[in-house]
Order: C-alpha cells, then sequence, then structure tokens
C-alpha cells in the first residue's frame, strides 16, 4: 500500500474515531427515552443548559414529554420530571445508579478535595450522630449561644435605641447567619477567665466576619467554577480564595480553637484513620463549609423577604413565636435575661415550620444526578416503560417537575406561609392525579443523597428568624418593593440567590 494511501486511511479512522467520541453516531435504542443530541457535537445543549437550566429543560419537555435524553458537554444526561418515577430512581442501589461519581468529580473540581471511599458513611455516621436526635440538641445551643455573640452583646433597653436602623436585607441575613453557623461548627477564641472572655467573644466577631467576607467572593464564583467556565482572572482568584480557606481552616489551626463541634472533630479523626494526609483533610473541612453554610443565610434572607411582603404571613408566624416565647418564660422584654431559643422551643412552631417550607419550595433548586452503572428499567405513571443506558447520568430538577407543579401546589408561585399546614397545624399532603405523592417538596435532595445537615440547616434559619421576630419590628424601607429575580446562574446548586439585594430597616421591639 502506498504512502498516501496508508496515511488517508490513518486520518479517516481518526475522523470517524473523533466524530464517535463526539457523540455524532450515537442513535436511540428501542425502548429508551426520545433522544436530542443539538447540533453541536460534544458540546451538544452545553451553552442552552447553562444558560437558563430551568427555560431549557421546560422547553425540551414540551418537545419530548416527561423523559428525554440530552447531550451537555460529552455527557448524554436523561432528565426525569415525572414524579411518580423519583422513588424507583433514588431508593435504586449504587451498583445501578450511583451519585458518587459526579460528585467526587466536582468536589475535586471547586474544594481541591479528593474523596476516600469511606467518605459518604463518615459523613452520614458523624450527621447522624451530631446533627440529629441528641446531637442536634447539643447543636442548637451552641448556635444561639453564637447568635447572642453576633446580635445580643450591644443590645439596651431604652428609646435612645429604638431607633430604626437601615442595612440590606441579603447581606445582613446571610452575614449573620453563617458567622452564628461557622463559629458553632468550627469553634472558637479560647480564653482563660471571665475577664478575657470579652476580648474572645470581640476577636470572634471580627475573625468571623473576615470569613464572611472571603467566603462571599468565592460563593460568588461558584457557579462558573463548577462548570469550569471561569475567565483567567477569574480562575486566579479561587485558587487564592482556596488557599486561604484550606489555611484558615487547616487541621492545626482548629486545635487552637476552643469549642469545636463533635461534627467537625469526629471527621477529622475519621478521615485520619483511613489514611487521608492532612493537606487534603484542610481541603475536606473547606468544603463542608460551604456544604454546612452556603444555603442557610440566603434561605433566611428569603423567608424574612416573603413575611415582610405578606403581612398575614408576618402576624401569624409572629404571634407563633411570641405564643412559644411566653409559654417558655423566654420573652425578649426590658429587665429580663437575654432569651435564650432552646431545640425544644424550635419544635413548637408549626407554621414557622411551614412558612420555611414553602420558601424552600420557592426557592430551593438542586438537581439529583446519577450515575448509570448498568442498564435498567423505569416505568413512568402512564405505564410507559424506558430503558436507561449504562454510561449515562439520570438526572431529577424538583423545582420544575414538583415544587413549581400546578397540580400539585396550585398558584405555585405563590407565598402561601400556610401550604403545608391543615388548621389544626398538622402536616398536609399532597397529589397529583388522585394518587398520594412521597416526594412533593425536594429542597434537601433524596434518598441516599438527601442532605445529611437539613435538621442543623433548619434549626439556624428558624432560630435566626425567631430571634429576628421577638427582638425586633421589621420591614421594608421601600413598601412596594417587588420580590427581586433569581439569579439563573445558581440552577442546580441549592437555593437560589437575588439578582439584587433589598433595603430593610429594624428596631428594637423594647
Amino acid at each position: 500500500m502506498a504512502l498516501w494511501e496508508i496515511l488517508l486511511c490513518t486520518l479517516i479512522a481518526l475522523l470517524f474515531g473523533g466524530l464517535y467520541f463526539l457523540g455524532m453516531f450515537r442513535t436511540r435504542r428501542p425502548g429508551e427515552p426520545p433522544l436530542d443530541k443539538g447540533i453541536i457535537p460534544w458540546l451538544g445543549y452545553a451553552l442552552d443548559f447553562r444558560k437558563d437550566t430551568s427555560r431549557f429543560l421546560k422547553n425540551m419537555q414540551r418537545k419530548h414529554g416527561d423523559i428525554f435524553t440530552v447531550l451537555i458537554g460529552g455527557y448524554y444526561f436523561t432528565f426525569v420530571l415525572d414524579p411518580s418515577c423519583f422513588g424507583a430512581i433514588v431508593k435504586e442501589s449504587r451498583s445501578k445508579l450511583d451519585f458518587r461519581t459526579f460528585a467526587s468529580k466536582l468536589v475535586l473540581q471547586v474544594f481541591g478535595y479528593k474523596p476516600i471511599e469511606a467518605n459518604h458513611s463518615i459523613i452520614h455516621a458523624s450527621s447522624t450522630k451530631h446533627l440529629m436526635g441528641d446531637g442536634l440538641t447539643v447543636m442548637t445551643q451552641a448556635t444561639m449561644e453564637n447568635f447572642k455573640k453576633l446580635m445580643l452583646f450591644n443590645l439596651s433597653s431604652g428609646e435612645e435605641k429604638r431607633v430604626w436602623q437601615e442595612d440590606s436585607l441579603f447581606h445582613y441575613c446571610y452575614n449573620i447567619v453563617f458567622r452564628a453557623g461557622y463559629l458553632a461548627l468550627y469553634g472558637t477564641q479560647p480564653h482563660q477567665g471571665a475577664d478575657n472572655k470579652e476580648k474572645a467573644d470581640e476577636q470572634d466577631r471580627i475573625h468571623s466576619n473576615q470569613m464572611f467576607c472571603e467566603f462571599r467572593k468565592y460563593d460568588r464564583l461558584f457557579p462558573r467554577l463548577a462548570f469550569a467556565v471561569l475567565p483567567p482572572k477569574d480562575k486566579i482568584e479561587a485558587e487564592r480564595l482556596k488557599r486561604l480557606f484550606w489555611s484558615m481552616l487547616s487541621v492545626k489551626k482548629s486545635w487552637q480553637k476552643d469549642n469545636i463541634s463533635g461534627w467537625i472533630s469526629d471527621q477529622n479523626q475519621l478521615l485520619a484513620e483511613n489514611g487521608v494526609p492532612e493537606y487534603m483533610r484542610d481541603r475536606f473541612m473547606f468544603m463542608l463549609l460551604w456544604a454546612s453554610q452556603g444555603n442557610t443565610g440566603p434561605t433566611a434572607f428569603w423567608l424574612l423577604l416573603y413575611l415582610m411582603k405578606h403581612e398575614e404571613a408576618m402576624k401569624a408566624v409572629k404571634d407563633e413565636v411570641d405564643k412559644v416565647s411566653r409559654e417558655n418564660a423566654q420573652e425578649a422584654k426590658p429587665g429580663s435575661p437575654p432569651i435564650n431559643v432552646t431545640r425544644d422551643m424550635l419544635n413548637q412552631t408549626p407554621i414557622l415550620d411551614s412558612a420555611l417550607e414553602e420558601t424552600l419550595r420557592l426557592v430551593a433548586a438542586p438537581i439529583l444526578i446519577r450515575a448509570v452503572l448498568e442498564d435498567i428499567s423505569l416505568k413512568t405513571s402512564s405505564g410507559t416503560e424506558y430503558t436507561l443506558r449504562k454510561g449515562d447520568r439520570v438526572a431529577l430538577f424538583p423545582h420544575m417537575s414538583v415544587q413549581m407543579n400546578p397540580e400539585i401546589h396550585p398558584e405555585p408561585h405563590e407565598f402561601k406561609y400556610d401550604r403545608f399546614i391543615n388548621p389544626d397545624g398538622t402536616k398536609k399532603y399532597f397529589y397529583k392525579n388522585g394518587k398520594r405523592l412521597k416526594y412533593f417538596n425536594m429542597p434537601w435532595g433524596a434518598g441516599v443523597s438527601i442532605c445529611p445537615g437539613r435538621f442543623f440547616a433548619s434549626t439556624e434559619i428558624k432560630m435566626f428568624v425567631f430571634l429576628m421576630l421577638s427582638l425586633y419590628d421589621l420591614e421594608l424601607v421601600n413598601r412596594e418593593e417587588e420580590i427581586p429575580a433569581i439569579d439563573i446562574s445558581r440552577w442546580g446548586f441549592g437555593t437560589m440567590q437575588p439578582v439584587r439585594d433589598v433595603q430593610f430597616r429594624y428596631r428594637l421591639r423594647f
């Protein structure tokens, strides 16, 4: 064979191999969901998906129905938007559908942490021990002490203190909730004796505020970092921030703190016992910080904003807070000791619970992803059976398919503080096509990948709102203020954030 023939055959082989790699030759097999590869090889619909995930999926749903497969950045994703299928997916064994494959790549990319096989069991065990049950009671008290440190240290009664103070609501909520949670989990400045406690508390206030400022810089970069679309200048900044947090949250520095939570110390110890080097454990601590504090402050913002925009909701929640405070001898009034909100008190607030769940329904928008490790069958509510192909990924987007579904939640765009409770305070059930749904609101995910810290996160948010309503009169500076739009770049990463802040004012109630 002549040299030019060999070269031509090689080029043709490379061309076809490249096209195969780019997904050009994939076809829909019998029994598989509708397939839509887009017109751009390999990228497929990556740009449309990244631009506005919710709009893209709505368009695909109108085109293909509730289940379809699309090409996104070299991967085939089968999106399942039929709630009746959720149980089969989230309960499927890890040998068939594995959430860790995708999660491991993501945490390496955004936090620099390389997970080990035992990571999920370590996080689950420590979260069950410290962020649920009796452990949550301890964490609730620790968080309360730090809210006091941040919110109550300079309060005093008197008319001079009852003047209105103005602030930006998103920044205020995110700042306070982040700092209280950070200090409760990662420890506080050590001190010896009561004389030095005031200085240590002031150091905690300064240090936690510095941490928050740097965290917000990273948080703003997070969505583009996760999608690997940061421009060079922002890449440099992201790397600087990673290294800063690896240092600030390092194992060595944690040893110098008091009151480190068992959640943090236990996980560090278990990782060390599993052979994880210290530098990698430093990175793990950074991952835990974002996982534990990246969504609570924004959720508290939305909850307070919705309450201030809906007088009936504000009155109902505030009346409940005042009633619980009175019944537990914790009223905030002149001459009384500082209020101490306990876990038991937070278990007596069904109206606040419903308002929080309604807030999460509106603004929490995670995407649940599993790697398909072997071909599996999936039956829809209509009885149609589809095959999910090995090597693909299957994804759920509950915000669109259940949380904003008018068949499940009438007037889904409206904030209804009592949507999740009956008049007697018991929880409501939800239905679609006459069938009771198990998955009608999924802000925390579901199945083996459900957020292990969801009870602690809810406690943080409720405690903050409880304190704000107990201590202050609250109102929007502009009473006609519109609810800001959400930042669509954050679809899929938990609680959405607003495109702009909102000004509010507050003054002491006593």
